[in-house]
């Protein structure tokens, strides 16, 4: 056999491939073979299942210190289109939602100097004052990071301040591409790939599952996303805290960058070489907001379990161009996964199944 067709019988065997094993795949499989492979993997998990929640977002803030390149979501201060959420005006928005039977607040929001701690601690108390029967999966590792720092905190303290207060979850965003080197062109001043594990692992170490991210398609190589995808394993082995890898297409509308972004071939790839390689984190997530209705629906037979959920209303990928609806309905979630040929079947943050 060739050594395609031998690292593809390891997986179809069940076993752990190394991460030149799986450039090798990505830079020389048969595109169909490498969806089998990862299509077994996910058989075996899952069968035809495919998972959605019904889900909110909030993003309280786009005024960020950070300027990063790919980002068009980001303002300044002052500058047109900054905007503030007041604790209020959250409040509002959740009870605007009151019914709906939501399951997950997701919340995040750039760095904004101007909000003080306690900011961060009515948000999360409000939210679960008035919906207390839902998830928060809120603040990125960044924010973490940042919010330790500026109000000289440490990190320990303002995850377990933000558990008391009704966090449940961290989402996976600020993971970029971990690569020092691309971090210093594409991101130059937000927290490092290092530190970004290390906001994970603590997390992981006071009980708190995290979701896990990787943008690609912008300027980074097949090697720069194995590296990071090993460093996610490598922690996975250590705290089993990871829920969800989320693969995130760069999208090359409206920001710095100017990257072409990926095309159809490489998302399936990506898909496929996740599914494939980690074989300690549970779900793989085609994100439909950020890649369309249609690929979320070939990612499903590429690997992925999960499809995300209902969003109302995502803005950050929407911000940087993406032309996909900013919320669906949970009938056409159950419609778009059904025409994919699975099984949908509605989740809570931590993947457990709803009625």
């Amino acid at each position: 056999m060739s050594d395609t067709d031998n690292i593809l019988s390891k997986v179809h065997d069940g076993g752990r491939i190394s991460p030149e094993e799986a450039l090798h795949l990505a830079r020389s499989a048969d595109v169909h073979k490498l969806g089998r492979a990862a299509l077994a993997v996910r058989t075996r998990l899952f069968g035809d299942q495919a998972f959605f929640v019904y889900n909110q977002h909030l993003n309280y803030t786009n005024i960020c210190s950070n300027a990063c390149r790919f980002c068009a979501y980001s303002k300044r201060a002052g500058e047109e289109g900054a905007y503030v959420m007041s604790v209020d005006q959250i409040r509002v928005a959740v009870k605007s939602r009151m019914h709906e039977p939501i399951d997950e607040i997701h919340v995040v929001g750039g760095l904004n100097p101007d909000l003080p701690y306690d900011y961060y601690l009515e948000m999360l108390k409000s939210i679960k004052e008035i919906r207390p029967e839902v998830h928060i999966k809120a603040f990125t590792a960044v924010e973490i990071a940042y919010l330790a720092g500026q109000y000289e905190k440490t990190r320990e303290q303002v995850l377990t301040e933000f558990v008391q207060a009704g966090l449940d979850a961290l989402p996976g965003g600020g993971a970029e591409v971990f690569s020092p080197q691309l971090r210093r062109h594409l991101c130059p001043e937000k927290l490092s790939g290092e530190e970004w594990l290390k906001v994970h692992e603590l997390a992981h170490s006071l009980n708190i599952p995290t979701n896990c991210t990787l943008l690609f398609g912008h300027v980074e190589s097949w090697v720069d996303r194995l590296d990071h995808l090993q460093a996610l394993r490598d922690l996975q082995d250590r705290s089993s805290g990871f829920l969800c890898f989320i693969p995130l297409p760069y999208q090359p509308g409206r920001n710095e960058l100017q990257a072409a972004g990926p095309d159809g071939v490489d998302l399936v790839k990506m898909w496929a070489i996740s599914r494939i390689f980690l074989d300690n984190i549970k779900h793989i997530k085609a994100y439909w907001a950020f890649c369309g209705i249609k690929a979320a629906q070939l990612g499903l037979w590429y690997g992925a379990d999960d499809f995300d959920g209902t969003i109302v209303e995502e803005k950050v990928g929407h911000a940087a161009g993406a032309d996909t609806p900013t919320g669906l309905g949970v009938d056409q979630l159950k419609h778009h996964i059904r025409a994919a040929g699975m099984k949908p079947v509605r989740r809570d943050s931590f993947f457990q199944p709803r009625s």
